[in-house]
């Protein structure tokens, strides 16, 4: 059965592209190991690299998580949600490593109200107006 509410149909990517500038030796090196068949191309590569220096890191991360009590994964906020939150006059405070979203149906006279702060470790998506409402908020 089919959700009508437009935050039920948000398609959220499963990543976010990044830059990173490699030196001319390092960058030929890559390509020598995906030449090799050692990796699928750069990108296989860059991934790889990055997530074995997580699992490196792991403990560190899981404890950093945790101490900053941080929501982990994806968190949405949608209308209902943030208005509860106004209503309530207890304004959320937005802590997020990964992806936060903010409906699209969401006011910036609404998000003003109902959320105090925000901070993301990752993305954070809001309508233009939104993010601009909430400026002064979003460390």
């Amino acid at each position: 059965m089919n959700d009508p509410r437009p935050e039920a149909r948000l398609k959220v990517p499963d990543s976010e592209k990044i830059t990173v500038n490699l030196g001319f030796v390092d960058l030929g090196r890559v390509d020598l190991m995906v030449r090799d068949g050692f990796y699928a191309n750069r990108a296989d590569f860059i991934r790889t690299a990055v997530r074995n220096q997580l699992d490196r890191h792991d403990d560190a991360l899981r404890q950093s998580v945790a101490r900053r009590q941080l929501r982990l994964g994806i968190a949405h906020f949608g209308r209902a949600e943030l208005e509860a939150a106004r209503d309530s006059g207890r304004p959320l405070h937005i802590q997020v490593l990964g992806l936060a979203t903010v409906a699209s149906d969401v006011t910036p006279d609404l998000a003003r109200a109902a959320i105090a702060s925000v901070e993301v470790l990752g993305t954070f998506q809001a309508s233009p107006a939104v993010k601009a409402a909430l400026a002064d908020r979003i460390a």
